[in-house]
């Protein structure tokens, strides 16, 4: 059992107890996607996948703000940014800005990349190295940036 997983689950119970029905609900909807996962792929998460999940539901809940935004909806805009604040709340730290250069310096080196042609093996590199805490999307600008050089 993962730890990731365990944590979600005593937060569940503690939601319950407190009564708070907006964090149960997250929390329910984030099992409950953990869960159909592991069923489709007949397999445990351990706590990667599960980040990657959760991460999942996060760039979902990204993409509706933008389009309740744009359509004036601020009451759902401001329950879909509770529940993406909730749920960045289980997923590793992000490295810093320096922490970051570094990592992309060592995968670089890592992988003997010496062109944009080498992106995706540094990038795996870079993912691993991080455990999925970084936004990989400006990752992959800065290392674009870096292998053009």
């Amino acid at each position: 059992m993962s730890p990731l997983a365990d944590r979600l689950r005593e937060d569940v119970k503690q939601a319950m107890r407190a009564g708070d029905k907006t964090r149960l609900a997250t929390l329910r909807m984030a099992m409950a996607a953990i869960k159909q996962r592991e069923v489709d792929e007949r397999i445990e998460l351990d706590d990667m996948q599960i980040t990657n999940v959760l991460q999942k539901m996060i760039r979902q809940r990204q993409e509706s703000v933008t389009q309740f935004e744009a359509g004036g909806r601020t009451d759902l805009v401001a329950r879909e940014r509770g529940e993406i604040e909730l749920l960045s709340s289980y997923l590793p730290r992000a490295p810093s800005a320096v922490e970051l250069e570094a990592v992309i310096e060592a995968a670089v080196a890592a992988t003997g990349a010496t062109s944009v042609r080498d992106m995706s093996k540094v990038m795996a590199e870079i993912k691993a190295r991080t455990q999925g805490g970084a936004d990989m999307s400006a990752v992959s600008a800065l290392v674009r940036a870096r292998l053009s050089k």
